[in-house]
């Protein structure tokens, strides 16, 4: 027997901790939740969103377009999620009409990514986003400025209340996705000299259109 056998034995035969701590009976949510209306929650997810620092927009399909116009500005091309992945017909044939390409999606040349979301968080403002066939996880996290699509109805009252859907469908965020990122406003960091560095480790903007 080698040393290392010789220790994870000694790790194997240590008494188990904590064997008679009982199951939780009711799990309690991070922040505390009220039955809000469709309205209250949707106003909730827009105002949580702009505390963290996302542009928050509720826009018909073609007041959408001009801003993602007026975003891209003088660019060529944009990184997208595939067209059936995002909850805006016809937006890249848009887009090439006016000269604008969809660039390869791990393009770092390009400075506006655009996607969709599978979900939001009313109460911390964030967007739940699978990777996967179509949904490229570098769109929101390579390029200065996200764009994010989605629609009212595909808000949720907070992590939990997703968490539990998850659940409940047999966790398709899990098996399903190439991986699962929660966005909380635009990347941040402070670790230097508590000097606050947008855009450190993702985009310097992050703009959030609920279409309707």
């Amino acid at each position: 027997m080698n040393a290392r056998d010789k220790i994870l034995g000694k790790l194997r035969e240590a008494r188990r901790p904590f064997t008679e701590v009982q199951p939780i009976p009711e799990h309690r949510h991070m922040i505390p939740t009220q039955d809000f209306s469709p309205r209250e929650q949707l106003q909730l997810f827009i105002d949580e969103a702009e505390a963290v620092g996302c542009f928050v927009y509720q826009l018909d399909q073609n007041a959408a377009f001009e801003q993602i116009m007026e975003l891209i500005g003088d660019d060529r091309s944009v990184m997208s999620w595939d067209e059936n992945q995002l909850p805006f017909e016809g937006l890249h044939g848009m887009l090439e009409s006016l000269g604008v390409t969809v660039a390869e999606h791990n393009d770092g040349d390009v400075q506006v990514g655009i996607s969709g979301v599978n979900a939001a968080l009313a109460a911390t403002g964030s967007l739940v986003l699978e990777s996967g066939a179509g949904r490229y996880r570098a769109t929101s996290l390579l390029p200065e400025v996200h764009i994010a699509l989605m629609r009212a109805e595909q808000i949720l009252p907070d992590l939990e209340t997703w968490q539990g859907a998850q659940k409940d469908a047999g966790y398709p965020a899990f098996t399903e996705s190439s991986s699962t990122t929660v966005i909380t406003g635009p990347s941040k960091t402070a670790d230097i000299a508590h000097q606050l560095v947008n855009g450190a480790h993702g985009p310097r903007e992050v703009h959030v259109m609920i279409l309707g």
